[in-house]
């Protein structure tokens, strides 16, 4: 929240819970932000979601150490979903993969000058090649962003110590 770009603006309040089981690495977001920070455009997967008003998961592949998934979803649903060992070398899931990660949506109110919105993201052990997620250390950090926003902003879970914001940046990931 320290980051040059959020000083000055309200910010938005998001809370998460994660919950990890055998099958499904989950995350519920609830999602409070000024109607300046919100903008709902992208209508599919796999678009430009960070432009939107964003939760994001970005997990590091528990069964291939050297490579971090990102699940970046908008208030409307829309996923993008890319792995790889940066950010510049991602490869995009495919529409079918995608399809096996559970969104669902909590549809956006407005109290005041706030958007009230949720998503709930459920991510199959599956997705990383694996039968079950029971034995392994979960790594990441969670993100909410709007960069085309009226107004931009950049949150995170776990500090990443960055001039500016940066998320693809998995040496800042903690453990879940």
């Amino acid at each position: 929240m320290n980051w040059i770009p959020n000083q000055g603006i309200q910010l938005p309040v998001v809370m998460a819970d994660v919950n990890v089981t055998a099958d499904y690495f989950e995350v519920s977001f609830t999602v409070e932000e000024p109607e300046e920070c919100f903008r709902s455009e992208v209508r599919e997967d796999n678009g430009r979601s960070w432009e939107d008003s964003c939760v994001e998961i970005f997990l590091q592949n528990p069964a291939k150490s050297e490579e971090y998934f990102n699940f970046e979803t908008t208030s409307r649903g829309f996923l993008l979903a890319a792995h790889g060992p940066d950010r510049n070398n991602r490869q995009v899931l495919s529409q079918n993969i995608i399809d096996k990660i559970i969104r669902t949506k909590q549809v956006a109110s407005v109290a005041g000058n706030l958007i009230c919105w949720g998503m709930t993201v459920q991510i199959p052990a599956s997705i990383f090649g694996l039968s079950s997620f029971e034995g392994f250390s979960l790594r990441g950090n969670l993100y909410k962003c709007g960069d085309k926003s009226r107004t931009p902003h950049y949150l995170s879970a776990f500090p990443i110590e960055t001039e500016k914001p940066d998320f693809h940046r998995p040496e800042f990931f903690q453990e879940f």
